[in-house]
C-alpha cells in the first residue's frame, strides 16, 4: 500500500539538528534537505529520491533522510519514496528557487573548451570511472564532522553558470580554493579512497567515500598521495594542490556529492571567510 504525506517547508526548516553531525539545510537546487521519515523505534527505512538511494541517519528519536537536491531540480514539490516493513510511503517536501550568478572564464587552451575528436573519446571513456566513484554506496556509519582540506582564498563558488570563452557550459559543481602549487590537501573526514585518476577536465583527482552516498572529490591536484581502496582518516594528506586539467591557475576544486548529486560544499564545512574573488575554473 502506498500512502502520501506532505511536509511544509517551514517544518523542514525548524527540525532540531546538531550542526556538528549534520550538514546545514538549504531547500534550494544544489542544496541539502533533512526530512524526518520514521520514528527511531522502527527499523531503518530505505529511502529513494529520483531513483537514487538516500542517506538515512538516526537523531532525536527519528530517522532522518539527508537529501541532496540537484541544480536541475524543478522548483516546488519533491517526492521521497520511503520503504519500511514491506510498505512504501511517499513523503513530499518543497524546494524554493535560487538565482546563481554567471561566471565568465577565459581559457587560453581552446582545446579545453572545444575538445577535438581524440579528446572526446578520452572524455567519454573517463565518465564511467568518475560515475562509478560518485554512485558508490557504502552502508554503515557516516563521517560528517568535516574539516576544510586546505586554507586559502575561495576563488570560485558552487552553482555559478559558467561561460568559457563566450560559450555557455554546465554550472560549477563544486567550489574553488586558491593555493600555491604543492600545498598539502588533507582528508576532510574519515573514509575510503574510492578512486583516483588523471582526467581531461578535472586533472589529477581523488574521490573519498564517506558512507551512504556521501563522496568528496578533489580536482586539479599536482600529486596524488593515496590509492584506491585505501582507508583514510581525517586530516591525513591525500596529495597536493596543482593546476592540472582545465584551469586558469593553481587551486583545489572541492566537490561534494550526495545521493549522486553535486551539492553546495559549504553546507558540510564550518563557516569561513567571505569569498574575495571568483576567477578559477
Amino acid at each position: 500500500m502506498i500512502k502520501l504525506f506532505s511536509l511544509a517547508f517551514g517544518m523542514l526548516m525548524t527540525i532540531s539538528v546538531s550542526a556538528t553531525t549534520l550538514p546545514q539545510q538549504s531547500a534550494v537546487p544544489g542544496g541539502v534537505v533533512i526530512v524526518p521519515v520514521a520514528d527511531a523505534i522502527e527499523a531503518k527505512p530505505m529511502v529513494k529520491y529520483n531513483n537514487h538511494q538516500v542517506m538515512v541517519l538516526k537523531q532525536n528519536d527519528q530517522w532522518l533522510a539527508i537529501v541532496g537536491i540537484p541544480l536541475s531540480a524543478k522548483i516546488g514539490s519533491q517526492i521521497l519514496a520511503v520503504k519500511s516493513a514491506g510498505k512504501t510511503t511517499r513523503i513530499s517536501f518543497v524546494i524554493l528557487d535560487k538565482a546563481y550568478p554567471t561566471q565568465h572564464i577565459e581559457i587560453k587552451d581552446d582545446g579545453k573548451v572545444n575538445p577535438n575528436n581524440y579528446d572526446m573519446k578520452r572524455i567519454n571513456s573517463e565518465k564511467s570511472a568518475i560515475n562509478a566513484a560518485l554512485e558508490h554506496w557504502t552502508e554503515g556509519d557516516v563521517a560528517l564532522n568535516f574539516a576544510w582540506p586546505i586554507e586559502g582564498r575561495v576563488s570560485g563558488l558552487f552553482g555559478r553558470r559558467r561561460v568559457f570563452n563566450g560559450q555557455p557550459r554546465n554550472p560549477h559543481s563544486g567550489m574553488d580554493i586558491a593555493a600555491p602549487i604543492g600545498t598539502e590537501i588533507h582528508a576532510p573526514a574519515d573514509g575510503i579512497i574510492r578512486n583516483t585518476g588523471d582526467y581531461f577536465f578535472n586533472g589529477n583527482t581523488v574521490f573519498i567515500d564517506h558512507g551512504q552516498g556521501l563522496v568528496t572529490m578533489f580536482c586539479h591536484m599536482n600529486k596524488i598521495g593515496v590509492k584506491a581502496g585505501q582507508v583514510i582518516k581525517q586530516g591525513e594528506v591525500i596529495g597536493t594542490v596543482g593546476m592540472t586539467g582545465r584551469v586558469t591557475g593553481p587551486h583545489l576544486h572541492l566537490g561534494v556529492s550526495l545521493n549522486d548529486t553535486r551539492v553546495e560544499p559549504r553546507l558540510f564545512f564550518p563557516e569561513r571567510d567571505t569569498v574575495s574573488g571568483d576567477d578559477n575554473e
